[in-house]
């Protein structure tokens, strides 16, 4: 399913005066089916309220541009919300504080429930067991207990379950990583990754997070303003100046150390995952290196690095 938006415009409050607030301004963009696909920018920028309009959260308004959801005209009043939304699944930021029901089965049943209200209480059964197992559960240990009994990194990933139930083709995650220590962060997107290579097609992540989006996204675009201001892969966005002052966004990690290195006489020219980064460093470092770039590249990174 690809999204396609054209000159998508948003206005909070349009009839009421000294309320009114132009979140989207003519928003273009494509995000094509398959991608993991970034939506980066300041707080106010626009972002999400854009990814809510993607499975009718918010409707678009009339005369307000057009958005399409692969076969789903969303500025068709006849529009079937019911199925887009079985097939476009969102996880807000701390999904885990939206848990509800008195065991795990139920709470990743609920959604489907919903949407399949046909499926025999053994289908039902058998999608929640797959869903619970693909994020990574035992799903005959976990199946019968409150969902509040879990660890944080349990619960996360049982919502995550109740979002993948319906086996959507777009999943949208706005700020998935959020309130995750560093290895719970790592193990949760590298689940996602998992997600995308085996269940679900197209991965949207809205984030603040300039390292994750560096990392696993393919294409992101830019909000300012309620505009987009860039589209492109990572490399592209963070060396483009303009866009940078523009957007106000800081650089991931990989970006900054390229900006440094680059001062010192050495260009590293990498997609900015840091796979990518550390290997045309330890190319460069081993291909004719001064001993003052070597001194610099020791004074950033350990010394178990140069033992390769």
């Amino acid at each position: 399913m690809e999204i396609v938006a054209e000159n998508l415009t948003f206005t909070y409050s349009p009839k009421t005066k000294g309320l009114s607030f132009r979140a989207l301004n003519g928003v273009n963009l494509t995000v094509k089916s398959g991608e993991i696909f970034g939506i980066i920018g300041k707080t106010g920028s626009g972002k999400s309220t854009f990814v809510q309009h993607i499975n009718g959260l918010i409707k678009v308004q009339k005369d307000s541009g057009a958005l399409k959801v692969g076969e789903y005209d969303l500025t068709d009043k006849k529009c079937d919300y019911k199925s887009l939304r079985a097939k476009v699944g969102m996880m807000f930021q701390y999904p885990e504080h939206q848990l509800f029901a008195e065991t795990v089965a139920e709470d990743v049943a609920f959604a489907l429930k919903n949407f399949n209200k046909d499926l025999s209480a053994e289908e039902l059964a058998g999608r929640v067991r797959q869903a619970v197992e693909i994020v990574g559960l035992d799903y005959n240990e976990i199946k019968d207990k409150s969902p509040f009994d879990l660890s944080g990194g349990q619960k996360r990933r049982v919502a995550i379950a109740g979002v993948i139930v319906a086996k959507p083709e777009i999943l949208v995650l706005d700020e998935p990583a959020a309130g995750l220590d560093p290895k719970g962060k790592r193990e949760f997107l590298e689940l996602l990754l998992k997600l995308h290579k085996d269940f679900v097609k197209t991965i949207i992540i809205v984030s603040h997070d300039m390292n994750l989006v560096a990392e696993y996204c393919a294409r992101a675009a830019v909000f300012a303003g309620g505009k987009i201001i860039a589209t492109g892969t990572p490399k592209e966005i963070f060396s483009d100046g303009k866009v940078l002052a523009e957007s106000g966004l800081d650089l991931p990690l990989t970006a900054s150390l390229t900006e440094k290195l680059k001062s010192k006489g050495v260009d590293i020219d990498s997609d900015l995952t840091v796979k990518d980064f550390t290997e045309k460093l330890i190319y460069a470092l081993k291909n004719g290196g001064r001993q003052d770039e070597r001194r610099f590249f020791r004074q950033l990174f350990p010394r178990r690095l140069f033992r390769a």
